[in-house]
């Protein structure tokens, strides 16, 4: 049994003495024995790939942080590399592909990866499961179908999406097949991760937010509505929440609660209150603390946590987030002082 089951209780709106918390990559390079492990690694990508150094990384911030959850450090671009399209980081430039999706040949090759390409991503699951020793819940993530088509079609991060939205409007056929491979793999990628011990799921859809209204319900929604469908919900014995993360979706909250999903992740665009009543018992919320928030000093780092928690109101159903990914130049006393006050100021809403 979990010792601390709080996070997953909150997901799935059940009561809870606090509000739980986690950030958004908060195994990461704010936190100086991560740069040393990661300079022990040799890279980014050989850091993921071991499972012992993917398990240490995972737990350095519980060490420092009363923490609620673990999430499995890896990174979302994994699936399109196990594809095929050889993942590589350029200094100072994050991620690209060496063979991106260009020309329809290519595109209509595209598979289903075989899930033993991601093996060492199952085996870092299994690892960070018996190093937590039943401590707090581990999550497992993936891209989003979309989001992973932007990378895999521009080759990298892009400013506009280019190349993605002209195929969208020019060759919607072409996209919809890279949409319809992305989603069977994170069907299985997010299973397979269940069944070696995720606790919880969570879809990361950093770029759906970049769509035109409609284009986001046909080319994003549709394709994590397919994958929430498709998903384990229950592992020995125990529900498996799904939670979903669409940046700059603020919009869109009705249409992504109707999927099925059991929470939504909100950047610090939305106003919790607002949200709230929006999707009423439909769903639980996560967030959403702008993470530049995070460089003020904890005096203000106060204030603005208790006014998100004044903001979602009394009950369950809110998981305390980031609204986006902790920076890399951030202080981590300052986390601190966020984790003390979301557990102390929190009791008083439930």
């Amino acid at each position: 049994m979990l010792k601390n089951d709080t996070f997953l209780r909150a997901l799935l709106r059940q009561p809870v003495d606090y509000t739980p918390v986690w950030l958004m990559r908060q195994a990461g390079r704010y936190l100086p024995e991560y740069c040393a492990t990661r300079k022990q690694a040799g890279s980014f990508l050989q850091l993921c790939k071991s499972k012992e150094l993917a398990t240490e990384v995972t737990l350095q911030p519980l060490e420092r942080f009363p923490l609620d959850a673990a999430i499995l450090f890896s990174d979302i671009l994994t699936v399109p590399d196990a594809m095929g399209l050889g993942l590589y980081f350029a200094e100072g430039e994050g991620p690209k592909f060496e063979r991106p999706l260009r020309d329809e040949a290519a595109i209509k090759a595209l598979v289903v990866p075989d899930m033993r390409e991601l093996r060492y991503v199952f085996d870092a699951v299994s690892s960070i499961r018996t190093a937590l020793d039943n401590r707090v819940p581990l999550i497992g993530f993936s891209g989003s179908p979309f989001t992973l088509a932007c990378y895999m079609i521009e080759g990298g991060g892009s400013d506009d999406f280019r190349r993605v939205k002209t195929m969208m409007y020019d060759r919607p056929d072409l996209l919809h097949h890279i949409l319809e491979i992305n989603a069977r793999t994170v069907t299985e990628y997010l299973n397979t991760q269940i069944e070696c011990g995720a606790q919880a799921v969570q879809i990361f859809d950093t770029w759906g937010g970049a769509l035109a209204y409609g284009k986001y319900q046909e080319f994003s929604l549709a394709y994590m509505a397919k994958i929430v469908a498709g998903l384990k919900r229950e592992h020995d014995g125990q529900r498996i929440p799904v939670i979903l993360f669409t940046k700059g979706g603020g919009q869109w909250l009705e249409d992504l609660a109707a999927t099925g999903c059991d929470a939504l992740g909100l950047d610090w665009t939305v106003n919790l209150a607002d949200a709230r009543r929006r999707v009423g018992d439909k769903v639980a919320l996560q967030g959403n603390f702008d993470p530049n928030a995070l460089f003020a000093q904890p005096a203000a780092i106060e204030l603005e946590v208790k006014r998100l928690l004044a903001d979602y109101g009394n009950g369950s159903g809110h998981v305390f987030n980031l609204g986006h990914g902790i920076s890399q130049f951030t202080n981590p006393e300052h986390v601190a002082a966020l984790v003390q006050t979301v557990h102390a100021h929190s009791k008083t809403y439930k």
